[in-house]
């Protein structure tokens, strides 16, 4: 049986490459640290580090099992807030995993707001994960319900899944560029124009499928600049710095430094599902899932001005 104590020592090293400064982060002491991460890698069987006289690093199987540790310790640190709030009687509260896409689309922040209409005093504890981490968390039941972008295989026996929106993506330009000029932009127009990609967390080859895309709409995008979410991309084309492609629900009320332009002739949206586990053990579950399917999403269903006000 794995001591989670022994993987909080491991994650620690592990991220900091240094067991002076993971010891100090725990407030223990060097010594009895290395032995617990000699102990752990004993049981394991498994070499973790590759430890040199001026520093010590992750092997490649060490990598692999720091990524399980993480999502042990989190499966764990659910689990525990789970089991406090049943000790309450919490009706055992809500663990609800998001992309960040539930949030700025207003789906469930307005979910959450009828929730406490509803049960002013339940409590909810909130998880950006990935897609894999998310349905891993129903599957153990530490999760209640997931918001993602795609939704589990069709042949999943354990999980459920239904579309809650498509959040079409838009083309957001600096307002002094030459095509903030024109109420149409074209394919050609965009070809070899400098532009901002926005990554997709947890997609390794988000980037190569954004320029797939960009080709078979018709035009070669000039990647200048890798944005960590949409909100820096629209700040990166406020400032000048290129184009970019931003979901519906993100442009409004973004600055006069920018123009909003629809393409008909590109059919792209970002969609949001919610899964969750096909048996349902409580009623606030299956009540906030039917909360989550029913929330009405005027925001993504609102009309966009050709140009930013």
């Amino acid at each position: 049986m794995l001591d989670l104590r022994q993987l909080r020592y491991f994650i620690a090293v592990a991220e900091t490459e240094h067991v002076g400064r993971a010891a100090e982060q725990l407030r223990i002491s060097q010594s009895p640290l290395s032995r617990q991460i000699a102990q752990l890698e004993k049981k394991l069987g498994l070499t973790l580090f590759e430890r040199t006289q001026q520093r010590i690093r992750l092997t490649r199987d060490g990598a692999v099992f720091l990524s399980e540790a993480r999502a042990l310790l989190r499966h764990a640190d659910r689990l525990e807030n789970l089991g406090r709030r049943l000790g309450r009687g919490e009706e055992g509260g809500l663990c609800i995993g998001y992309a960040p896409d539930a949030m700025h689309t207003g789906v469930l922040p307005g979910a959450l707001r009828r929730l406490q209409e509803e049960r002013p005093g339940i409590h909810v504890a909130l998880y950006n994960m990935s897609a894999s981490e998310q349905f891993e968390g129903l599957r153990q039941r530490s999760l209640d319900i997931a918001l993602v972008r795609e939704p589990p295989d069709r042949d999943d026996p354990v999980l459920r899944a239904a579309p809650l929106l498509e959040d079409p993506l838009l083309l957001v330009l600096p307002a002094g560029h030459p095509l903030a000029a024109q109420d149409t932009v074209t394919a050609q127009d965009l070809d070899r124009q400098p532009w901002i990609a926005i990554e997709e967390e947890g997609d390794p080859g988000w980037r190569d499928a954004f320029v797939a895309s960009c080709v078979a709409s018709g035009f070669a995008p000039d990647i200048r600049l890798d944005a960590p979410e949409p909100l820096t991309a629209l700040g990166l084309v406020a400032s000048g710095l290129g184009l970019a492609l931003v979901q519906k629900s993100m442009v409004r009320g973004v600055t006069d430094a920018v123009v909003v332009r629809e393409l008909p002739w590109r059919e792209a949206s970002v969609h949001l599902w919610a899964v969750w586990h096909h048996i349902d053990l409580r009623p606030v579950v299956s009540s906030f899932r039917e909360t989550v399917l029913s929330h009405e999403r005027t925001r993504s269903e609102e009309p966009v001005s050709a140009s930013a006000t």
